[in-house]
């Protein structure tokens, strides 16, 4: 059980636990998620770690086919830029590896900031803390569990 599973469990929220094999060899994990379970590509987000200002680090959780708009994640977070943290950083800062980043129970607890659409679906589905798992959960859960705010992240 991962650090995500056990906050979602002692919270007591509603959700459900997705598993599906997960091809080490591939670049898009939520596309291969989505593919997988059946389940609507906009239902299935994806965590993206970046850097604001070049000092510190934020969460940007979006449609797994969307692409992140950094000026948008950079307004959004009162930065004045941002930049998608390198690969090691995002791992050391959440603990959590590429492909499998949960946007909960992260090591150090990073700035949220959830698309805005998202709060149209009634579940979504976000990694639940490693490749091939997926948490079910609403996006007021998610939002109210990692202390997230919604916002316009894509174009």
């Amino acid at each position: 059980m991962t650090p995500a599973i056990r906050l979602a469990e002692r919270a007591r929220i509603v959700h459900r636990i997705h598993t599906y094999d997960s091809s080490p060899d591939r670049s898009s994990f939520g596309e291969e998620a989505a593919a997988a379970l059946g389940v609507d590509p906009a239902r299935v987000l994806k965590t993206l770690v970046v850097e604001l200002d070049s000092e510190r680090l934020a969460v940007g959780v979006i449609p797994v086919l969307d692409r992140l708009n950094l000026k948008l994640m950079a307004a959004a977070a009162g930065a004045k830029a941002a930049a998608m943290a390198d690969q090691v950083a995002a791992e050391r800062a959440t603990g959590y590896v590429i492909g499998g980043i949960s946007p909960l129970a992260q090591k150090r607890r990073l700035p949220l900031y959830l698309d805005e659409r998202a709060l149209a679906h009634e579940t979504i589905h976000v990694s639940g803390g490693r490749r091939g798992l997926e948490l079910e959960l609403s996006p007021a859960d998610l939002l109210a569990l990692s202390g997230g705010s919604p916002a316009r992240l894509v174009e």
